[in-house]
């Protein structure tokens, strides 16, 4: 009986591990693509809609290309986003890329030329730039916007997750 009891234990243990770790990292069912995650706007304009069809009514529409969205939803050909205010609805998909970006939330952010708050300062981004997110490391990334570029903290930066590492 003590074998039993031991074997089950063990067995539901293990299927809580799978389970846990499944849960870890929620996928999207159409994409198979983490959720959330980050994209940005492909398009200059993109209706935004109350649910995930043509046939929903408009709410609003984003007006800036490549704006950083996140995707907390899909269905189908839409994908449910939100902005950095926490706006959002149901997008068609062809309307985004897989290109990243993010939006600088501290006004005359330093960028540098290391991930380093000591090295040479590149550029003074200013609050509400679109800048192109680069690699990342625990707490810096490298961002560029016209013409310039160098490390910035991620902190300071929406679009990028608080634990995500690029190359």
């Amino acid at each position: 009986m003590g074998r039993h009891v031991a074997a089950g234990c063990l067995a539901f243990c293990l299927a809580s591990g799978v389970t846990a770790a499944q849960d870890a990292v929620k996928r999207g069912p159409i994409t198979n693509l983490p959720i959330p995650r980050y994209v940005s706007m492909k398009a200059n304009e993109g209706n935004v809609r109350r649910g995930p069809s043509l046939t929903h009514r408009i709410d609003w529409v984003f007006k800036r290309r490549d704006m950083p969205l996140q995707i907390t939803a899909e269905h189908g050909h839409w994908r449910r986003v939100q902005d950095r205010d926490g706006a959002g609805g149901w997008v068609h998909y062809a309307l985004l890329s897989g290109v990243r970006t993010v939006l600088v939330e501290k006004d005359m952010l330093q960028v540098h030329a290391r991930p380093d708050p000591q090295s040479p300062t590149n550029a003074a981004f200013e609050l509400g730039v679109v800048a192109r997110l680069g690699e990342c490391n625990p707490d810096w990334c490298h961002i560029s916007a016209g013409g310039y570029g160098g490390w910035a903290e991620k902190q300071f930066l929406w679009g990028v997750l608080p634990d995500e590492l690029r190359d």
